[in-house]
């Protein structure tokens, strides 16, 4: 019953921080609050971290048995995959994405500022981005899963994969919505979250 508490808990959070950054709820929020939008990323960085922490204590706290252990080999090739997906992660985190924009300051920064009429929006397709479309969310499905020991970690990790993928797509379609005809080109020629997927199904396919 607990594990079922838990899935609803964690599925409860994953949807309502997915609800809050959605098109249709940043759309309103653009409407109602107006210049003042340039706040609201801040805003939703801070309220899921508010409700993360006691969902993560909470999660800790219904069961601490462990059922699986790691030995030789596998220890080793496990810390290997838990130090090469935070590398993956802080390095698309900081060279491949804008992490001023990410936690909203620089929204902020820029709050009062005449908005420029000819912005580039330009795709980055350079460095990780290059190999896969979303470097960070597979660098948190590996972290992710080379932290399992518990029933427990394996229920999170199931449903926090999961919302990860449909993360993924709904954020694609997001930026379908921004770049355009070059977006799906980018589509075709990276792939999402396994790296060199698109050149395997090229070869099947041939």
């Amino acid at each position: 019953m607990e594990y079922l508490l838990i899935i609803l808990l964690w599925t409860g959070y994953c949807s309502l921080h997915s609800f809050l950054i959605s098109i249709r709820f940043t759309n309103l929020m653009t409407r109602l609050l107006k210049n003042y939008y340039a706040f609201y990323r801040l805003f939703y960085i801070l309220i899921s971290f508010v409700l993360l922490v006691p969902l993560i204590n909470y999660t800790a706290q219904t069961d601490n048995k462990v059922i699986i252990t790691y030995s030789s080999p596998f220890d080793i090739i496990r810390y290997v995959l838990v130090y090469a997906s935070l590398l993956m992660f802080f390095w698309a985190f900081f060279f491949n994405y804008d992490s001023l924009s990410f936690f909203g300051i620089r929204q902020i920064l820029n709050f009062g500022k005449p908005k420029k009429i000819n912005q580039s929006g330009e795709l980055k397709k350079n460095g990780l981005l290059g190999i896969i479309r979303h470097p960070m969310y597979l660098a948190l499905i590996i972290y992710l899963w080379c932290q399992t020991f518990r029933v427990t970690d394996i229920v999170v990790n199931t449903v926090l994969t999961i919302y990860v993928i449909i993360g993924s797509i709904l954020e694609e379609k997001k930026l379908v919505l921004e770049f355009g005809d070059s977006y799906i080109r980018y589509q075709k020629e990276v792939p999402m979250l396994i790296p060199f997927a698109n050149q395997l199904v090229r070869q099947v396919n041939k």
